[in-house]
């Protein structure tokens, strides 16, 4: 178990973004994305008079960190669930409206360091990439049976692969020769299928390849579209957003809501815009922040972290 799992990104901003909304007795935030509940501990810890509600689809993490957050007593409430599904959550828990709602996008730490899970390209492990393990097909199906042209859909759409054809057509030859199983022979056959200079950008050339099919197998991107809007509506007026998004495909879906939010809804050229056409959000961050050079050095997985917040301003009018 090494060290850098346990260090939230940008944690402390995250704190100051959340903060004027959670420092009054009796205010409810959500982390919508649980983990090892680095962000979960801190908020408990820094907002005393504040009660947790967290969702994670891997039942690890959750048995993880329900020892870790077990001082707080009843006021942390663990879920299963997946973070689209928090209207629901809140509704089962009679919770009509919350002060804060928490994002943290990256893959947990957990699920890169524990090797049999096959997120990471870095260590042979099978190639399964699930959240939750109970449920769903794994990145190896993907593989042996998806058609090629949906593979290159995907390879290009969610690891923005441009050698994506390359690739498939090999993982379509080597398929039929033997079904995919572990993750290394996949590194392998990219590292062969991609062009020399294509070798030499970006890190890890497989990089792009596994964020792809961890987003497929985990519906991520179609999860993450729902759950924004549904984040949004959850909160109470001067209730507050925080997003943490690893990929630009996350950013610009997250980007998209909040700008929308934030936006008159008027037709152009009203002398006086009306009640039901003003923006019901604030922009709290001048586009994306980054991390800071001492705390990438500190934590290498912070560094493709943007992070975007929000505030609730006004109710919808119907």
């Amino acid at each position: 178990m090494s060290n850098t799992r346990h260090v939230p990104v940008m944690l402390q901003r995250c704190l100051d973004l959340l903060a004027p909304a959670l420092e009054s007795p009796g205010s409810v935030v959500v982390d919508c994305t649980l983990g090892l509940g680095g962000h979960s501990e801190a908020l408990l810890t820094q907002f005393p008079g504040t009660r947790l509600i967290a969702l994670d689809r891997d039942r690890e993490a959750l048995r993880l960190s329900g020892e870790r957050l077990a001082p707080f007593g009843e006021r942390a409430t663990l879920v299963h669930a997946v973070y689209d599904e928090l209207p629901e959550v809140l509704d089962r828990l009679d919770v009509p409206r919350v002060q804060g709602v928490l994002f943290d996008l990256g893959v947990s730490s957990m699920q890169l360091d524990e090797a049999d899970r096959g997120f990471a390209y870095a260590q042979d492990a099978p190639l399964d990439m699930r959240m939750d393990q109970t449920t769903g097909i794994s990145a190896a199906e993907v593989l042996n049976t998806y058609p090629p042209g949906e593979l290159v859909r995907i390879l290009r759409m969610y690891g923005e692969e441009k050698q994506a054809k390359r690739i498939v057509s090999a993982v379509v030859r080597e398929r039929e020769k033997e079904p995919f199983s572990n993750s290394a022979r996949l590194v392998e056959l990219i590292r062969d299928a991609l062009p020399q200079a294509a070798k030499r950008t970006g890190g890890n050339p497989a990089k792009r390849t596994f964020q792809a099919l961890r987003i497929e197998v985990n519906g991520e991107l179609s999860v993450l579209e729902r759950a924004i809007p549904a984040a949004v509506a959850s909160l109470a007026v001067d209730g507050r957003i925080a997003v943490l998004s690893y990929q630009s495909l996350e950013d610009r879906l997250v980007k998209q809501v909040l700008a929308a939010g934030a936006a008159t809804t008027a037709p152009p050229g009203l002398p006086i815009v009306p009640e039901e056409y003003q923006p019901r959000l604030k922009l709290l961050t001048r586009g994306a922040e980054l991390p800071t050079d001492e705390e990438v050095a500190q934590n290498r997985r912070a560094a493709p972290a943007r992070l975007r917040g929000a505030q609730r301003i006004r109710e919808d009018v119907r």
